[in-house]
């Protein structure tokens, strides 16, 4: 098992980087902030992994999670996450091109306002 994997790692109000975490759970779990819960809204095989309990521990918003190839947002990401590969029986590193791929996906920080009956991710730049 590789000591360390690449991913984007995406924290609230900056822009995603590329990062080195480690590979065990107790590692993944430091990067979060606590339990990690995985999701797969991709057709790559990438997982979104985030604080399970971020929304109950009022973290902050951070991004709005998207179907591959749709608009609207099916949910918000509260706390720090990061994309990693799930190919492999362990989340690994990502490939060059998924890096760049998710890393352009989540570049920017978004604030998110309510519109009609719905929420809408607006991103913005920050220096």
């Amino acid at each position: 098992m590789a000591e360390k994997i690449k991913v984007v790692l995406v924290e609230p109000n900056k822009k995603a980087i590329v990062a080195e975490i480690g590979a065990t759970l107790e590692d993944m779990q430091a990067a979060v902030g606590g339990l990690i819960q995985a999701m797969y809204p991709f057709e790559d095989e990438v997982a979104l992994i985030c604080n399970e309990e971020g929304k109950l521990l009022q973290l902050p918003a951070n991004r709005g999670v998207r179907m591959d190839g749709e608009e609207d947002i099916f949910d918000i990401i509260c706390g720090t996450f990061f994309i990693a590969d799930c190919s492999g029986e362990r989340f690994g590193s990502l490939s060059e091109e998924q890096i760049k791929k998710y890393q352009q996906k989540y570049l920017f920080p978004e604030k998110f306002i309510k519109m009609n009956d719905s929420i809408k991710a607006v991103p913005y730049e920050v220096f």
